[in-house]
């Protein structure tokens, strides 16, 4: 349409163009403080041309879409990055509690040959308190404060032994709980995401990408499930608007956890393993991977340790306490773990031997005893543990502070990848006040020259229908 009529209609068509433009701009502004929102724009342009006698002209300006500024790429990366932080601080977390269940500081700096840790009130100080009091009873066998120190020392040894594998099974127990917790929570996303796929993919028939406050919802959910567990993303060929999830089993096939608005299989955990129908997902980031992959690899390796240090605690104190095997252990002989470990009930510190029938000043068997502290053990020759008592313990234990240390290093440099990658992408998609500003003014100064183009035609209309003929 051309004439006054035209302009007329045309500069009402910009008006509303600017006014969506406003309230767009208005709209970024409020969620600048919204970590899941991405900031949006008006997309003008007009439905086409019409031949008028001055030729082609516009139909008019108009506003055809409000659409979202994501890069995909970006997206899609910060999920992975989210993914592998949480693995690492799932893990981190974890050897931390393991490190409080030991009952000592470890000294993450320290090699092997050293005891790694500080402290003293922890096994391996207890270890070396039980060998220090049968040198003590070696050298005053009759006297009876020596021998109550002796008794205090073992039951310290055996309570200390035995809390700290209650403490570790506990801390196992509770990481296996934190794994079936997230699952839950991992069906719940995807059912969630499903949904927003489907509400997606019905709202953008015939407006793709038009859907832009869902598209902000399920990227907040991917974030979130992939913070449970590794997952990868791609747009669905038939599809476009709407997201095919999967996970990869560990022959690097895909598992589909969403297809479309569905989720064809829920994700099952078997307190080892995560599975979807028949297929079993290779976990190698998020919490899920995190918590299973410290219970199952430091703290385990933990406990099979002081096991074996249990083990060899009572055979070979027994060996030297009861050589003959006929006058009475000083470990219960079937205790020969961290949690069953314990000094036999006949013993006490008046029937404690210093020797196997000797005379008074005789202590042949604490001095045996006592010597077990330097003897180098081998497991090529049947012992439960290699090198002597001590070295074995602050081997494991400095083993352990290794764990610990390269899992905080880790968590530390992804979680600084994370914030480069999710600086990056807010770069992009993060609302910036300055910018918002600028463009609201600029929306406020189109809409008013729109405005006064209006008023401009309506004072010539007005010359037209009530000056004309007079």
């Amino acid at each position: 349409m051309s004439g006054l009529f035209g302009a007329l209609n045309g500069g009402v068509k910009a008006l509303a163009a600017h006014s969506r433009a406003v309230e767009t701009a208005g709209r970024n502004l409020a969620n600048v403080n919204n970590p899941d929102y991405a900031r949006q724009r008006v997309v003008y342009g007009d439905r086409g041309t019409v031949l008028t006698p001055l030729g082609a002209q516009s139909l008019g300006i108009e506003a055809k879409q409000v659409e979202q500024i994501r890069d995909r790429l970006l997206d899609q990366q910060v999920v992975r990055e989210v993914a592998v932080s949480s693995a690492a601080e799932a893990e981190a977390n974890a050897y931390a509690k393991g490190q409080a269940a030991l009952g000592q500081s470890i000294d993450r700096t320290a090699d092997s040959s050293s005891s790694g840790s500080s402290g003293s009130q922890g096994v391996v100080e207890s270890v070396t308190d039980f060998f220090t009091a049968f040198e003590g009873l070696a050298a005053r066998p009759t006297d009876s404060g020596q021998r109550q120190t002796l008794m205090q020392r073992a039951a310290i040894l055996t309570d200390r032994l035995n809390s700290t594998d209650a403490r570790l099974d506990q801390l196992e127990k509770d990481l296996t709980s934190a794994a079936a917790s997230d699952v839950e929570d991992v069906n719940r996303l995807l059912t969630v995401i499903g949904e927003l796929n489907g509400q997606i993919g019905r709202f953008e028939i015939n407006a793709p990408g038009s859907a832009v406050d869902l598209r902000d919802q399920r990227q907040a959910r991917l974030e979130e499930l992939a913070g449970k567990i590794g997952i990868e993303t791609r747009a669905n060929a038939v599809e476009p608007g709407q997201i095919d999830i999967f996970a990869r089993d560990g022959a690097g096939n895909e598992i589909q956890l969403i297809n479309l608005a569905t989720v064809p299989n829920p994700v099952v955990f078997d307190g080892t393993n995560l599975t979807v129908g028949p297929d079993t997902i290779a976990l190698s980031s998020g919490s899920i991977a995190g918590h299973l992959k410290a219970r199952d690899q430091g703290l385990t390796q933990l406990r099979n340790d002081l096991d074996a240090l249990a083990n060899e605690l009572v055979t070979s104190v027994n060996a030297a306490y009861n050589p003959t095997g006929l006058t009475g252990d000083f470990f219960v002989a079937g205790g020969t773990t961290a949690g069953s470990i314990k000094v036999d009930p006949t013993v006490n510190a008046v029937s404690l031997k210093a020797s196997d029938g000797g005379a008074a000043g005789d202590a042949t068997i604490a001095r045996a005893i006592a010597d077990l502290a330097y003897r180098n053990f081998n497991t090529g020759g049947g012992d439960a543990i290699d090198g002597t008592f001590n070295q074995f313990l602050s081997r494991s234990i400095s083993d352990f502070g290794e764990e610990v240390a390269g899992a905080d290093a880790r968590f530390d440099d992804q979680n600084n990848i994370e914030k480069l990658v999710r600086a990056q992408r807010d770069s992009v998609s993060g609302v910036s006040l300055d910018e918002e500003m600028a463009d609201l003014l600029k929306f406020q100064r189109a809409f008013q020259a729109s405005s006064r183009v209006i008023s401009v035609v309506d004072e010539l209309l007005n010359t037209v229908v009530n000056g004309l003929g007079r």
